[in-house]
């Protein structure tokens, strides 16, 4: 398997591998990677699709890429995806897949006309003050020692910040700003979670600082996940022939390792609760889904909170790694992601309105109309002097297909849900929808003679717990997430947020889809390049453009003798352009 950043082997078509129409392929896991992994043994591979076999525990493809309910009892969504042009891996997948909402066009086809026609854009971006925009939202409030933590956090060596937090390495300057509100709010980041992947995130998203203040260089699909992302990839695969068998619980694969090869022999199972499974040859492949951010997460509603449930049992996903792990130090160790659930968990809330009263509310707050089937929030509203640091999204309305019209739906996030909220005195992951729903009007500036009616008749709430939501951000070193595919493996790799490959960042779907890509790619010895992460930190003109956000617009200091340093030169030129000098 080999990286290109160029267009040359993108349009390639790969000759199929030697073999290939007698081997067979085994996916633990029907999420994104898991599918993913299906059309590229099909489109790439040259695998015939009845011989590719997804088992799913749930009775829904798509994993974390969900999206239920209706108008009636309330929808439920536990996130939704920020995505942006440079997913290549993600983008490379779906131009072959077709859109099921607009005729003769694939998935990115239908994604690039939406977000060319209704560019993503924020118009308050963060609040305070029950309803107010935050006065020095349009700044980053970085001071010059924050500026420099940044930029020895992107140089320093991934080994040095083994098993370090983002609270060992990022001072309290860096906290006080700006920045630090937007970057977390917008990727979900703890001061205690993984110094390692908060670098990463700097490198790999040194773009993303350019639209840090309105979310502009961020693009979001017509519907929620499940419909947009999800549905069609499985309706194409469905139709290729790949083979999906639902309540399927994965509880162990049987690893040969003594020959000094790692041959996956056997897959155990429960299925519908009655233990199965089934012998493999070395040329069968298996794809293992190591890890979940969404297991046990649990719904509440509306008089319910959503409850904990912390239990790793039999047929679990975690119990499933560790299961594996137990075979060979290559495969990882589970628990430093899945071991305390205090760190990696959170509570998001979905809300479907009742009446007018909350869209109104809402195009007061942002100036727009949340029924114009354009962008209302593009993004995460940030309400800064939250207790529970709460956000809110409203995304393109209708938000489900079978929304009815007036109908509006709103996601709602804390990261510390173990605290008490400003008006309801109660941590969030103890509180009904509706009490959720009394905490975000608040914020919003409703009077509070009115909250406690409008969040009772004016909304259906959904809650939802989610232990294991940021264990892919914990503290972890080398060796803690398995690489895709382990040294010495013949025909086992790993998938998802929890397998290791260079330079990506988790918790994105460009990250399940380049796992796959890259499992496909190296087992089968595919003679196709794997797109490169996107360089943006090696682009001497992006890193100009982000120093210059960083700085607020502000000169460098003695830009005079610099400019005597660079007169006559490229480099002048683009300090001059981008307003550094």
């Amino acid at each position: 398997m080999k990286y290109a950043h160029s267009n040359f082997e993108a349009f390639a078509r790969p000759a199929k591998p030697e073999g290939v129409e007698k081997r067979s392929a085994w996916i633990v896991g029907g999420g994104l990677g898991g599918m993913a992994a299906a059309a590229f043994l099909i489109r790439d591979a040259g695998m015939t699709p009845s011989r590719i076999t997804i088992l799913e525990a749930s009775d829904v493809d798509g994993g974390a890429l969900d999206g239920a309910g209706n108008g009636q009892t309330g929808w439920r969504i536990r996130g939704g995806r920020e995505m942006e042009e440079q997913f290549q891996c993600l983008w490379d997948l779906y131009r072959s897949i077709p859109s099921i909402e607009v005729p003769d066009a694939s998935v990115l086809d239908e994604f690039y006309r939406l977000n060319r026609d209704d560019p993503s854009s924020s118009p308050i971006r963060a609040m305070c003050g029950q309803g107010h925009p935050v006065p020095d939202r349009n700044s980053l409030t970085l001071t010059g020692k924050a500026r420099r933590e940044i930029i020895a956090l992107i140089l320093t060596d991934e080994a040095k910040l083994a098993d370090k937090t983002i609270g060992d390495v990022l001072s309290d300057d860096f906290m006080a700003s700006n920045f630090w509100l937007f970057w977390r709010s917008m990727f979900a980041f703890e001061t205690w979670h993984s110094a390692v992947e908060m670098k990463r995130y700097l490198a790999r998203f040194m773009h993303q600082i350019l639209g840090l203040k309105d979310l502009h260089t961020l693009k979001f699909t017509k519907y929620n996940q499940q419909e947009s992302l999800s549905k069609p990839l499985a309706t194409w695969l469905i139709a290729q022939g790949v083979v999906f068998r639902h309540d399927v619980r994965v509880t162990n694969v049987t690893v040969d390792t003594l020959s000094g090869q790692k041959i996956a022999t056997r897959i155990d199972w429960l299925e519908k609760d009655v233990v199965a499974g089934v012998e493999l040859s070395p040329e069968e492949l298996v794809f293992v889904t190591n890890g979940s951010m969404v297991e046990n997460s649990r719904w509440g509603d509306h008089q319910t909170p959503a409850p904990i449930d912390t239990t790793i049992s039999k047929g679990s996903i975690w119990q499933l790694w560790r299961n594996i792990a137990a075979q060979d130090p290559d495969f990882g160790r589970p628990d430093v992601f899945c071991g305390d659930t205090v760190k990696s968990r959170w509570v998001s809330a979905t809300v479907t309105t009742q009446d007018t009263r909350i869209p109104g509310l809402v195009q007061r707050v942002t100036g727009r109309d949340p029924f114009s089937g354009r962008t209302v929030t593009g993004g995460p509203v940030t309400i800064q002097d939250s207790a529970w640091l709460m956000s809110w999204v409203v995304s393109r309305q209708p938000h489900f297909k079978g929304q009815p019209k007036g109908q509006m739906v709103a996601w709602l996030y804390g990261l510390f849900s173990d605290v008490a909220g400003n008006y309801v005195q109660k941590p969030m992951q103890e509180c009904t929808g509706e009490e959720i729903t009394r905490e975000w009007l608040f914020h919003m500036g409703v009077p509070v003679d009115e909250i406690d009616d409008m969040a009772a008749a004016g909304a259906i709430t959904h809650p939802c717990m989610m232990p294991f939501i940021t264990a892919q951000f914990m503290p972890r070193s080398a060796g803690d997430r398995p690489k895709v595919v382990p040294d010495g493996s013949v025909n086992l790799a790993f998938l998802g947020q929890f397998a290791e490959t260079p330079r990506d960042t988790v918790f994105t779907t460009e990250y399940s889809v380049r796992t796959a890509m890259e499992a496909v790619y190296t087992l089968l010895k595919v003679d196709r390049a794997v797109p490169e992460v996107f360089g943006s930190i090696y682009d001497v003109r992006m890193l100009f453009q982000a120093a210059a956000e960083l700085r607020d617009g502000k000169k460098l200091p003695a830009s005079g003798l610099l400019r005597h340093l660079s007169d006559g030169t490229e480099i002048d030129n683009l300090l001059e352009q981008y307003g550094l000098i």
